[in-house]
């Protein structure tokens, strides 16, 4: 209940980018496992860094008997009497301790070391990696959320001129200076301007509960964003150098990283393999002691004069395995190729990822620009035939397509600005910077 509570107070807040991205980063599910395999890894080392170390047991054998035939038993005296006692049952105790240590195997032991570190440092990788494309879904979810709402607003502003019109219509049309098909025409624009309202409603609620599915934002309280107070200087910065871009994200994105330590994993993984021909050479001891109830003797000197301890060598040499030592090598060799080969691929694709927002970039500043110029070209032009319209002086035809072409020049300014701004953000995030709003 607290956890909802606490949910719920911070949904009433209006959230800026950077708070999606931090929440994001601490309760995102996809991103807590990435954290879990890292743990996982790290354990997988600390395994391998033992591997040094010798093996120690310890093992007890007890054991009861019993010999129904028994004929011959222990006789003492006792003073001066004689006593005879045949014990058929009888009782047996071992103990021993013993340690094995391999001294060498070929360098696999150092190699699955050094290997298990590999694979740690890709799971902390791959949690940056996670990380990286949450913060990309929320930006382009955000900055969606931002063109919507300011979609809104336009297509509100619209609407209000639309039953202005509407008005003006039916009062020429009560003294007879419009039709009422006329009339009828701006009554069906102002109802096309209210479903575009309503439209652009029901995709602003979509990107808003993606973005809290992103978030694991489960409470049903309103959810709303910061919108800034303007943001057309944010597409107007200047474009980085597109081949600057890509040589930064090279050093910076941790998939190419991974993609590097997979080839050093590959490397290793071929030493490993090649292990299987070397010979392996370990050492063994141990000490061990028993007792039984049968004996004359006590327990503690049965203890010591059973005592037992060993020392040994061991060397182990393949001669013949079935091909397996070459086949494990032939296919560590082939996942070395398919590293390098994942590598060039990530290459490509960062390429590819950067050159894409960098014309975007480019081409929708320029769209900006001339969007812009063209939105106040197009309101003069609308705010005159309104005038005119309203004496008469020009009919619903020439309002209408006004009006449209007013429209569709804001429509290409937020649009333009809107992916603009994304481009330029993923320019920088792509650097190592941050996104920032």
């Amino acid at each position: 209940m607290a956890a909802m509570v606490s949910l719920g107070a911070q949904a009433q807040k209006k959230w800026t980018l950077a708070d999606c991205i931090n929440y994001a980063t601490e309760n995102n599910i996809t991103l807590k496992q990435a954290r879990l395999k890292k743990q996982s890894a790290n354990e997988d080392s600390h395994q391998a860094a033992s591997a040094f170390l010798p093996s120690l047991s310890a093992s007890t054998n007890q054991s009861g008997g019993y010999r129904p035939w028994q004929d011959a038993g222990i006789t003492t005296v006792t003073n001066g009497t004689v006593n005879s006692k045949v014990d058929k049952h009888y009782y047996n105790g071992s103990y021993g301790l013993n340690a094995n240590w391999t001294v060498w195997n070929g360098g696999q032991r150092i190699n699955n070391f050094r290997l298990s570190r590999v694979t740690e440092q890709q799971a902390e990788l791959a949690i940056d990696e996670t990380a990286n494309t949450i913060q990309e879904k929320i930006t382009q979810l955000y900055v969606q959320i931002l063109y919507m709402t300011e979609a809104i607003n336009v297509n509100r502003q619209n609407l209000e001129t639309s039953k202005k019109n509407e008005e003006r219509g039916q009062q020429m049309a009560e003294v007879g200076k419009m039709s009422k098909a006329d009339v009828a025409q701006l009554t069906a624009q102002r109802a096309a301007d209210e479903y575009n309202i309503i439209e652009s409603m029901g995709q602003l609620a979509n990107y808003k509960l993606q973005l809290k599915q992103l978030l694991e934002i489960t409470d049903t309280a309103p959810f709303e964003i910061a919108v800034p107070k303007t943001t057309d200087e944010h597409a107007l910065v200047t474009i980085p150098e597109f081949m600057k871009v890509y040589e930064n994200a090279l050093d910076h994105r941790p998939e190419i990283k991974s993609a590097l330590l997979g080839l050093k994993s590959g490397d290793l993984q071929i030493k490993i393999a090649k292990a299987g021909w070397m010979p392996s050479i370990s050492m063994n001891g141990g000490v061990s002691t028993s007792t039984n109830s049968l004996s004359d003797n006590g327990y503690g000197k049965q203890l010591k004069t059973n005592f037992d301890a060993t020392l040994g060598f061991g060397v182990t040499m393949p001669i013949l395995d079935n091909r397996k030592t070459k086949t494990a090598v032939n296919k560590a060799k082939i996942a070395r190729e398919q590293a390098q080969l994942d590598l060039w691929d990530k290459e490509k694709q960062l390429y590819s990822t950067i050159e894409g927002f960098w014309l975007d970039a480019r081409t929708n500043q320029q769209k900006f620009r001339y969007a812009t110029a063209t939105v106040e070209s197009e309101q003069q032009s609308y705010d005159l035939l309104q005038e005119q319209f309203n004496l008469g002086l020009k009919n619903i035809v020439e309002l209408m397509s006004g009006k449209d072409k007013l429209l569709k020049a804001k429509q290409d300014q937020l649009q333009s600005k809107y992916v603009t701004i994304l481009a330029l953000q993923m320019l920088v995030f792509y650097q190592g910077g941050p996104i920032a709003l």
